[in-house]
This record gives C-alpha cells, structure tokens and sequence, in this order.
C-alpha cells in the first residue's frame, strides 16, 4: 500500500493523500482508535514479559528511589507517612485467637502467647538492634522503596550464632535488601530467573543470595548460598501476574519528583538571587566617557534603612531593581503536582503536602477513601510478612523446652495458630461524633466494643482488663463517676445511691451538651 502510494505521490500528490487517508479510515474501523499510531498519538507499547520488563529496570528505578529518598524531602515525606498508616508506633498488632472445642476463645493461652510474642518482639532480629516494630517500619520502607524485601528466617541451633531472644525462642529474622539477590544471576539449565529458582509451575523453590552486599564484597563477586522458600520471607510490590521481583512503588512518579526537585530548587535559587539584589546606578550616556572607559574608581555604598543618595555625581541616577521572585505560582504548581503523586503511591494529598484545609465533611471524605487504601497496604504486609513471622515464631515457641507452652486438654488444634492482625486505624477528627456513631452501631448489633477498640488503635481484652480494675478501684474508694453501670449485686444502698445520684449528674451534663449542640 505504501509502495503504491509513494509511485502515485509523484504523479498526483492529492490523489495519494486521499488514498492514505481512506485507508487509515478503514484500519480505524477494524479496531480500536487508541491502538492506532497518529500525529497526536504515539501508541506506547509494552510487549515484554514481567520478567523482561524488571529485568531491564528494576535496579535503576530502585537506585534512582533510593537517592531521592535520602535527597528529597517530598519523597522522604511519602515514606514516612506509608510508615505512619501502615505500620504506626506499636507495630502490626497481633490478637492470638486460640479456641476451645466448643468454639469459644481461651483467653489465658491468648494472653500467654501474647505474652510470649511481645518478648520476641523486644529483639526479633538476627542482629539484635531493632524491636518488631522498628523492623516492620523498616522492612515496609525497603518494599516500598526498593520494591522488595527478604526475610531470611533462621530456625533452631545455627554453627556461630546465638539468637539475641533472651526468652530462649530459637526464632529470628535476617533482613534483606533486594541487592543480596542478584538480578544478573540467571542460569536456563537449573530454572534460576533473577536470583530465584522455579520449578515448572512458576513456584520459588529456592533463593540465592549474597554472603555480603554486592559494593561490600571482596574477590567473587556472586558467591551465594541457597536459602529454601520455606526459610524465605518475601514482601514486594507486584504489578503483573508471574511477575518474580518486585517494582519501586515511585516507578511511575521518579521523573514527576525529580522535576519538582530541581523546579524547587531553581526557584530557592532564583529567589534568593532576587533577595541580593539591591539597586544600580545609572551614568548618562556613551559621551560621558573617554575612550579608555571611567577611570573613577569603584565605590561602596553602605545601606541603611532609610538612607538617601546624597553623593551622586553630575548626569548619575539611582535604579530599584525589581524581580518576580518568589514566584506566586510557585505553590499552586507544586500542589497540584503532588496530588498526581500521591495518585501514583495510594497516598493521601493532604499529609503528604501537609495541608489540611477545608471542612469536616471533606476531610473526613478524604480520610475515608485514603482508609481502604491504608487497609490494602496493611493486609499486603500482613499476608507477605506479618503473618508468617507469627506463625512461624508460634511454631518455634512450642519448640521451647525452657519455658514450653502449656496447652489445654479442651484446644481445638486447628485454631491454635489463628490469630487477628490489624494496623493503625482512621484517625478521628471530631471524636464526639465518632463515638456517637460507634454507640449507635453497637446499640443497633451492627458492630462490638471489640471493633471500637481496634479503631482506636487497642487491644480489646487489655482495655476491658484495664476497665475492669478501674471500676472495682473507684466503687472501693468511693469515686465511682457517671460512666460507671449499673451497680452489680451485693452492693451496698449508699452505693447504688451513690452511682445513681452521679448518673443523673451525667444525664443532666449531657442534655445541656445537646441543648448547646442545637443552640
């Protein structure tokens, strides 16, 4: 066709025009518009397998990720916020769930096992210098970061190594960036596809990795031990199916961040020169000069708030300089940057530019919508570390013969292992109508006291623990206040006088409160 159209372009140059445009109107009617090239379409296109594709770049976008991470406020900013809602200051927090036979929960296994694990988590890793929560923290920054993490879990009696557990647990985790598994190891005749080897149904059977840091090494370079996928803990940020590594969550905003970068820093720069500049003073014209230019030599001029030019010679006139900088713009632009940002991370505009403005309605919308994308992250790092940490540890815990589990003749064996995992919850901006909200829920069966406490972040045994021995101390020293109920039997009169004449206190108290809210 085009052959045609090239012979007939030198006879009538019209006639092949028509005759390309009629047949690009015909190609268009076969398929979609969007997947045929023009002069405002390109039609990128990615034929590649995932494999190929991270393979080609995966290592240069988690470098380019890293640097920006240690450079670049805004990306350090992202971090720490995915930090914050994913993983917050105490860690994932783990609820064993162990059952009886009958199906209802044995409270003193969980509380035992709970025990047992915050014990652990005072020093879960190999080295010994990060509790769980500092680990998790760090661990979620790699994946995000670099795209991956590994886990490498050490079991039992290991030649040379101790376990820092000081319980005894013979449990802990090695951490790995994903440099310790070389993307340039691939060997076809054994199945090794980038440090990993499958079997053929696409399972890792195993992991080669690194005795030390790639930069770190001396002499053979990619002398690695194999590590079992069972010992294996691997957290990434997966973006297509039989994809084997994993891609940096920045892979699709690294060049929007670099701009802003270095457009906010050409503005500091720019503004910063504009706040130097002071005056200039101007001297006539050409004729003022000889030939050999002004031999006056130059002068300073000291400046003072208030000053006047008093000095000036015949035909010299005093100039402000005037500059655009800072730029008014400059703020909208960069806002309106970071919301294509946090589009491309599942974050949230408003913590990451830090600006909270606008009304409860909004706020709390946003607060909504950035909640399930919190929840996504948090159950992605539940399933690919969280969980099998715990398990795994629970495992090597029933191993112990220095301190062994005692467990119940009435245990249901198959629940031993099960437990409840949950993160930082949605953060409350008027916490009298979350409550309320909350006492209608449960008011109406629609919600427990257990999914009160773990909105706000708490354990719900702890919290009735702590009730409990709250209550019993107040109606034993006589401070019980209006939010004690009803008064259980065997109380005294003066007691039951004494929690109803503070009831009706509270009522009064909350029916002014409505009256004010109306007001």
């Amino acid at each position: 066709m085009s052959i045609i159209n090239d012979a007939l372009s030198y006879l009538s140059p019209g006639w092949a025009l028509k005759r390309q445009a009629a047949a690009m109107s015909y190609r268009n009617l076969k398929g979609y518009e969007a997947a045929s090239p023009s002069r405002t379409h390109k039609a990128n296109k990615e034929g590649r397998g995932a494999n190929q594709a991270v393979f080609a770049a995966g290592k240069s976008l988690r470098e380019q990720a890293r640097w920006l991470d240690e450079n670049h406020d805004l990306s350090i900013g992202i971090l720490d916020r995915m930090e914050e809602r994913v993983i917050g200051a105490q860690g994932i927090v783990v609820e064993p769930q162990p059952r009886s036979i009958s199906g209802e929960i044995l409270d003193e296994l969980a509380n035992d096992i709970q025990r047992r694990f915050a014990a652990w988590s005072l020093k879960p890793d190999v080295t010994g210098r990060y509790t769980r929560p500092e680990l998790e923290r760090l661990v979620l920054r790699t994946a995000l970061r670099d795209g991956e993490v590994f886990g490498h879990q050490v079991r039992g009696k290991v030649a040379k190594f101790g376990h820092p557990n000081p319980q005894g647990t013979q449990y802990s985790i090695e951490a790995l960036e994903p440099d310790y598994i070389p993307f340039e190891l691939n060997d076809v005749s054994t199945r090794v596809r980038q440090g990993l080897e499958v079997n053929g149904w696409g399972q890792v059977v195993n992991y080669h990795v690194l005795f030390d840091h790639p930069s770190d090494q001396i002499g053979f370079r990619y002398k690695t031990k194999t590590v079992p996928a069972s010992n294996m803990l691997h957290l990434g940020m997966f973006k297509r199916l039989h994809q084997l590594r994993g891609i940096s969550i920045f892979h699709g905003i690294l060049t929007r961040l670099g701009d802003i970068k270095d457009y906010e820093e050409s503005e500091r720069v720019a503004a910063r020169i504009a706040a130097a500049l002071a005056f200039y003073i101007k001297r006539g014209d050409a004729s003022m000069f000889g030939l050999g230019g002004d031999a006056k030599a130059d002068r300073e001029i000291n400046i003072a708030p208030g000053m006047t030019f008093d000095d000036l010679a015949v035909g010299e006139d005093v100039g402000m300089i005037e500059s655009n900088r800072p730029n008014v713009h400059l703020v909208d632009f960069r806002n309106g940057q970071l919301k294509a940002c946090a589009a491309g991370t599942r974050g949230s505009y408003s913590s990451i530019a830090r600006d909270y403005q606008g009304s409860y309605s909004s706020q709390r919308q946003e607060l909504v919508e950035q909640d399930e994308s919190n929840r996504i992250m948090q159950q992605w790092f539940c399933a690919g570390w969280a969980r099998p940490a715990f398990r795994n540890w629970l495992e090597m815990e029933l191993m112990n013969k220095q301190d062994p589990i005692t467990l119940p003749p009435d245990l249901d064996t198959r629940t031993l292992f099960d437990a409840v995992y949950y993160g930082p919850t949605m953060p409350w901006i008027d916490p009298r109508k979350e409550s309320q909200g909350w006492e209608m829920m449960i008011a109406g069966n629609a919600a427990t006291e257990a999914d009160w406490a773990r909105a706000r972040g708490r354990n719900p045994s702890e919290v009735k623990r702590q009730r409990q021995r709250e209550l019993k101390f107040n109606r034993e020293n006589d401070m019980v206040t209006g939010n004690d109920p009803e008064p259980q039997n065997g109380e005294t009169p003066s007691e039951k006088d004494t929690t109803k004449s503070s009831r009706s206190r509270h009522d009064a108290n909350a029916k002014r409160i409505s009256e004010l809210d109306r007001e």
